[in-house]
């Protein structure tokens, strides 16, 4: 007997500060639920979560970014999903809806905006990282 799995490909998320804000973008979801998040996309094989949070970032925002390091990896609580966070600068773009199936509004928020836009704790990692890099 043969075993199968169809193991979903992990995502890669790309945490963009620029000029004292983190760029967040608004997804079109199931049943037309519109959700803020971080630039995100599956990895592709043989691609690293880095290069995916690069390539995904330009796909959605037509944003150019290069990654800086890589914060942390986890399963997310809410989807099941295996997650990367790749914290990445700007490298030239203006941040925009470039996908419009995937997305329906970008946004540039401050640190005391998050919690309007993402309603739960964000990732450890990644919160500690923007408290240390975004103005308070």
């Amino acid at each position: 007997m043969t075993e199968t799995t169809t193991e979903k490909p992990g995502i890669s998320a790309a945490i963009i500060v620029q000029d004292g804000k983190v760029l967040m973008v608004r997804r079109a979801v199931k049943e037309g639920e519109l959700m803020w998040q971080f630039p995100a996309g599956a990895i592709e094989p043989g691609e690293v979560a880095e290069d995916a949070a690069v390539r995904e970032t330009v796909e959605e925002t037509g944003l150019v970014v290069t990654a800086l390091r890589l914060l942390g990896e986890r399963v997310h609580p809410k989807t099941g999903r295996a997650m990367s966070y790749t914290a990445c600068e700007v490298v030239q773009g203006e941040a925009r809806v470039a996908d419009e199936d995937e997305l329906d509004a970008v946004a540039w928020v401050s640190h005391s905006e998050i919690t309007d836009y993402v309603p739960y704790p964000l990732y450890e990692k990644v919160q500690e990282y923007l408290d240390d890099v975004l103005p308070h």
